[in-house]
């Protein structure tokens, strides 16, 4: 898969709020970390991570600034815009990096301050 058109896919499974699609992005043992939150592994309990992290929002839209492709991993600069569930809107600017096997994700890594998110 293009990694351009991956990095669109991801972004749209996660504003629709699609935990088990998200995950599917995952390969089966994978890494996932969100910002300063424990490491989370396997494909299982990384849906239920993020399922859980979708309730605490109403509903987000990522967009993508900048990417960067090595081979072995993407490196993703975005900005993603939420809404809370009292309805405040907050932008919030990300780095994520992703650690690829083929079309597969191994290490997902979001570097993000969600401080204003809870504020």
């Amino acid at each position: 898969m293009e990694r351009r058109k991956l990095i669109l896919e991801i972004s749209e499974s996660i504003d629709a709020k699609d935990a088990a699609g998200f995950s599917g992005f995952i390969t089966e043992n994978g890494m996932f970390r969100f910002g300063n939150s424990e490491e989370v592994r396997g494909r299982k309990y990384i849906g239920e991570f993020v399922a859980g992290f979708f309730k605490m929002i109403k509903s987000s839209k990522h967009e993508l600034v900048n990417m960067w492709d090595n081979g072995n991993s993407i490196t993703w600069q975005g900005v993603v815009n939420y809404v809370r569930l009292d309805e405040k809107k907050v932008s919030v600017n990300f780095v994520n990096i992703l650690f690829m096997e083929g079309d597969m994700i191994t290490d997902y890594l979001i570097y993000i301050d969600n401080t204003p998110l809870f504020a």
